[in-house]
């Protein structure tokens, strides 16, 4: 059960459950590929000490992109950004917690940042800003937009 489900109010419902970006594993799949082709190179060298230096290469590659994937994981598993019909929800962490929580009608606004390639892809930075304060920016947001509209139109939802 997510932690949005657990600290509904009576009457509260969900409405719509952002998530992070499949792109934050970008880093480590490409230091993967680089590893195979690092260790593929050392296979069809001739020489035994340039093999050597791929294969270390190939290892330090393959376990700085595993550290990476797995520092991603940890991101999406323990990020939910959850509208409910009277507030918004940010909680990140799995083993320690931090959460942020506005009543939707304490929202001023909502920043949608997007580059070129999150317009693309669908992702981009969230701010929302409250009365007095705010939630902290919450960074490749899959389908921001959609969070956006889920956030400013609470009553349509």
């Amino acid at each position: 059960m997510s932690y949005a489900a657990r600290v509904l109010q009576p009457g509260e419902t969900i409405v719509y459950e952002a998530r992070i970006h499949g792109i934050v594993y970008l880093g480590g799949v490409v230091l993967v590929i680089a590893a195979v082709v690092f260790a593929i190179a050392a296979v069809v060298m001739n020489s035994d000490a340039l093999r050597l230096g791929l294969m270390g290469a190939a290892v330090i590659a393959l376990l700085l992109g595993l550290a990476q994937i797995l520092r991603a994981w940890i991101k999406v598993a323990g990020t939910e950004i959850t509208v409910t019909s009277l507030r918004v929800i940010y909680k990140i962490g799995i083993l320690s917690r931090s959460t942020v929580e506005m009543n939707l009608d304490k929202v001023e606004s909502v920043l949608v940042q997007q580059s070129l390639a999150g317009r693309m892809l669908d992702f981009g930075t969230v701010i929302v800003r409250g009365v007095g304060a705010g939630l902290e920016p919450v960074n490749l947001v899959a389908a921001p937009l959609e969070l956006h509209r889920h956030i400013g139109a609470p009553a349509a939802a």
